[in-house]
């Protein structure tokens, strides 16, 4: 899969954006990227696209910026010149895939049958575009057309917002989620950026989850554990469940028999995806300690951060 397709999934959500004066480009791109999405579907619906597109490259050229509802060859090319990285098309155009695919450019066309799918199939895509996402049937028929074809990956939209987000982005054949409610096009001719942060910010925040799961405390060996544990258990009524290397007081303390990462002990923050949690975090300047990844069937489980924060370190886990 191209890197920028990859990023995208990374990100999991892409603002669908329509922009009718090409000066609102650069503080709606900083405004997304404040709210943490650097990514962003300028369509081609307005005589803007273009400038606005070229635009956002020059001042923000790490941004994952693609063009949207292209249509033709012309669209293609005019895109990739003025610096878009990724066409997104609402269908499937032999002729624009074609090109997109000989020229190496990333290109995800929309797809709603069957028979489109193995289209793109035939043309070597791993990504699609699923629109009109809920006109066409949302998650229920997504997960009927996507079933016969285990390798490629959907980018919903259409009618995707804070309210059916999560149940997409669970589906594993769900790449990304293309949407527009955090950049209305009204919000944005009237110039309201700080709202649209915002929006953004709040998107995120939904995707990701991120929540208290327990604390764990670091002790010098097995007796001190245990004692803090029944003392704790003693406090709360919470049932201790011994193990091998600490011991948990209900859901809400874990004990260590040992002294481990953080000063005092850890603080374990569970999300919904944690490759996007890992990603918005480094993003923001966190870093990981690789050598503590733990997998589970494969995937990414729980990992620590090498920040603490009052003396805990930062532990993320896969709810």
């Amino acid at each position: 899969m191209h890197n920028v397709l990859e990023q995208l999934g990374l990100l999991g959500i892409v603002p669908v954006i329509a922009i009718e004066d090409a000066n609102d480009a650069e503080p709606l791109a900083q405004a997304l990227i404040d709210g943490g999405l650097p990514c962003a579907e300028v369509t081609f619906r307005t005589a803007a696209a273009k400038d606005a597109i070229e635009r956002i490259a020059k001042k923000f050229p790490d941004m994952a910026l693609g063009a949207g509802t292209v249509l033709t060859v012309d669209q293609v090319k005019a895109a990739v010149d003025c610096g878009a990285k990724y066409i997104i098309a609402p269908g499937l155009n032999p002729k624009t895939v074609d090109y997109c695919v000989s020229h190496n450019i990333p290109v995800t066309p929309g797809v709603a049958t069957p028979s489109e799918v193995e289209q793109a199939l035939e043309f070597g895509l791993e990504v699609v575009k699923f629109f009109p996402a809920e006109q066409a049937g949302g998650l229920p028929f997504l997960r009927a057309l996507s079933a016969p074809y285990n390798k490629l990956k959907f980018i919903p939209t259409g009618g995707i917002d804070e309210k059916n987000i999560l149940s997409y982005l669970a589906f594993p054949k769900v790449l990304a989620c293309g949407g527009s409610w955090m950049v209305k096009t009204e919000m944005i001719s009237m110039k309201q950026f700080d709202q649209i942060r915002t929006i953004t910010e709040q998107a995120v925040k939904t995707m990701l989850g991120f929540e208290l799961k327990h604390v764990g405390i670091n002790t010098a060996g097995a007796d001190e554990s245990i004692g803090i544990a029944r003392e704790l258990s003693l406090l709360l009524g919470a049932p201790v469940k011994e193990g091998n290397s600490s011991n948990f007081v209900g859901t809400q303390f874990e004990v260590l028999k040992r002294q481990y990462l953080g000063a005092h002990g850890h603080l374990a923050i569970g999300t919904n995806f944690i490759d996007r949690a890992v990603a918005h975090l480094e993003r923001r300047g966190y870093r990981i300690i690789e050598e503590s990844k733990t997998e589970k069937n494969g995937k990414l489980a729980a990992v620590y951060l090498e920040q603490e924060i009052g003396g805990f370190a930062l532990h993320l886990l896969q709810a």
